[in-house]
């Protein structure tokens, strides 16, 4: 995704009886801002300001748009403000809360509510540098993205698709539990009796239907990002992208890698949610919530002495020793979502 070059709201800005702290995030599409309402309670808002169409200045409130810009960037404005609409509708713990959304300078704002927590790519990256093993646990992935998937269903019931979902749009509370984030990319609904405005993606957590023009959009394209965002659980870094899979797929060396560590069941439900046909991936979340509530068996950390016998298990070509060199009497690793 492209960087934002445009110059923030300034911090103490009062607009629409909010006040603006600081920024606190920014992608190509918009910023977001720390900001507090009349009675001192702080939310989020999130200000559409595409750094492709338009240009801001330290100092000015108001973007400037070029005449070819312009009416791409009406389109845009007024499918943020649809999304926005659309978001205010749904009340769901798993979905962000989007409490309000006006116009000003030019453009739309989207107020939501604000809490305390990280998103599920810095959990991932704290986690990695701590040489965790395994990287984030079973359990915590199948619970985690049940939730997630509980939000996203409400989110498609309302005939809105994500498009942009990823651990750095999966922000987790204090306690753990998950809240879908950042709808910018959710700007081609289920409905098909409007003009397209394709979304923005992030690589290898994109699916190959994103690269394709005028391709068939549907709940299996935010499918195939759960299955990405899981992967990236169970790895630390994202799957292959998927225009490069088309020509040279390496992924099967991948989850030949992730076995021992993981169940065979959860690794494939992430190669299922992984294929590159939109029609052999699970059809709704339902179907796929179904494959991941599946129980796994129980699982361990191997001791020292098992991981030298896997190790040299896997050295003499024997990729099916796994069971030979653990015990069978034990119980799932839980994660802490505090660490």
């Amino acid at each position: 995704m492209a960087a934002q070059n445009n110059a923030p709201l300034p911090d103490g800005l009062e607009i629409a009886g909010y006040r603006i702290v600081k920024k606190i995030a920014s992608g190509g599409f918009s910023i977001v801002y720390l900001a507090s309402d009349e009675d001192g309670n702080a939310v989020a808002i999130k200000e559409y300001l595409p750094s492709s169409l338009a240009l801001r200045q330290v100092g000015e409130l108001v973007p400037a748009i070029s005449p070819e810009n312009f009416p791409v960037y009406r389109i845009g404005l007024k499918c943020f403000f649809e999304e926005g609409r659309a978001l205010a509708r749904i009340s769901h713990p798993n979905v962000v809360s989007v409490i309000n959304f006006f116009r000003a300078n030019e453009t739309v704002y989207m107020v939501m509510a604000y809490e305390s927590g990280r998103s599920l790519q810095e959990h991932i990256l704290r986690r990695r540098d701590k040489g965790e093993k395994p990287l984030v646990s079973e359990r915590f992935i199948r619970k985690m993205f049940n939730l997630v998937m509980n939000g996203l269903r409400e989110v498609h019931t309302n005939k809105l698709l994500h498009l942009d979902l990823k651990p750095a749009n999966i922000y987790l509370r204090l306690d753990g539990t998950p809240i879908l984030l950042d709808f910018g990319a959710a700007r081609q609904t289920l409905k098909t009796d409007i003009p397209k405005l394709y979304p923005m993606y992030t690589p290898g957590f994109a699916a190959p239907e994103l690269y394709v023009k005028n391709s068939t959009l549907g709940p299996w394209t935010d499918i195939y990002s759960i299955g990405a965002s899981m992967f990236a659980c169970m790895v630390g870094a994202p799957p292959q992208p998927s225009d490069q899979r088309k020509t040279n797929d390496k992924m099967e060396a991948h989850y030949k890698k992730l076995e021992g560590v993981y169940s065979a069941d959860l690794i494939d439900v992430v190669r299922m949610c992984l294929k590159l046909d939109p029609m052999e991936r699970p059809q709704s979340v339902f179907a796929l919530q179904k494959a991941l509530t599946v129980k796994p068996p129980p699982q361990r950390e191997l001791n020292f002495i098992e991981k030298i016998k896997l190790k040299v298990s896997r050295l003499l070509g024997k990729s099916d020793d796994l069971e030979s060199v653990k015990g069978k009497d034990y119980t799932t690793i839980q994660e802490d979502t505090t660490s």
